[in-house]
């Protein structure tokens, strides 16, 4: 019997919606950058905004660097269930089409952490320039517009790119493992010695479409379309796991 795509997206989303710790990390994307916006704002932006190096846009989405980390663990705990207790055997009985199942699956996680993403990415910038003064900048300024939408765009790739990770590695610890030091470390020190090729590293790229005026080969559309490159080739990699490997 051949199962609808609409059934399967249903399914898929009842099993989502009913595991805390997947909502929660979706809420926590939303919860933790507004935490961090409003005390970072609150006590030094506008002494920061003194700074003469200081890209007020830029820093605008300072906490999307504490929300990304949200959304990766949502992208790799939403996969992760379907490797416990033999879930997955299951969910691939009771749809044999690995294709339909695999597309439902990262449907329901991209098209959540981008409606968050967005949100997310908005309100951090106005919430944040609540507390900037003289220096508040609106939607209005050159590039802010464009960085509040491509923030949203960027936190829901990099949710899918922890999901493909997780379908290919089976294992929501070891993606996080993976994913969470290299952004808050490798990536920084990767930056220091690599020096312009850091730019196409998946975090560093797409956070270009944060900057004003970016600086560099990438471009801030051509930066998230790197992100974007990321998180295709982890999707096709999960997208291959799933077909190849028994449950």
């Amino acid at each position: 019997m051949t199962v609808s795509t609409t059934a399967v997206l249903r399914s898929e989303w009842i099993k989502i919606r009913s595991v805390r710790s997947v909502i929660g990390s979706l809420i926590a994307v939303l919860l933790v950058t507004l935490a961090i916006t409003v005390l970072v704002f609150a006590s030094v932006g506008q002494s920061e905004a003194d700074n003469a190096d200081t890209e007020l846009l830029f820093g605008a989405f300072y906490a999307l660097n504490f929300g990304q980390i949200a959304a990766i663990s949502f992208g790799a705990t939403a996969i992760a269930s379907e490797y416990l207790n033999g879930a997955l055997r299951i969910s691939l009985a009771a749809v044999p089409r690995r294709s339909v199942f695999y597309a439902a699956k990262m449907a329901l996680v991209g098209v959540p952490a981008l409606v968050v993403g967005l949100v997310t990415s908005f309100s951090a910038f106005l919430v944040g320039q609540m507390f900037m003064g003289k220096y508040a900048i609106g939607l209005g300024e050159s590039g802010a517009l464009r960085a509040a939408f491509g923030g949203g765009v960027y936190l829901a790739l990099m949710a899918l790119f922890a999901a493909g990770l997780t379908i290919l590695l089976r294992s929501a610890v070891a993606v996080l493992s993976l994913l969470i030091p290299f952004i808050l470390i490798v990536s920084f020190v990767v930056g220091d010695v690599a020096g312009g090729a850091a730019q196409y590293l998946p975090d560093r790229a797409g956070q270009l479409v944060l900057h004003q005026n970016p600086t560099g080969s990438l471009g801030p559309w051509s930066g998230l379309a790197v992100t974007a490159a990321w998180a295709a080739a982890a999707l096709l990699a999960g997208w291959w796991a799933i077909r190849r490997r028994d449950a």
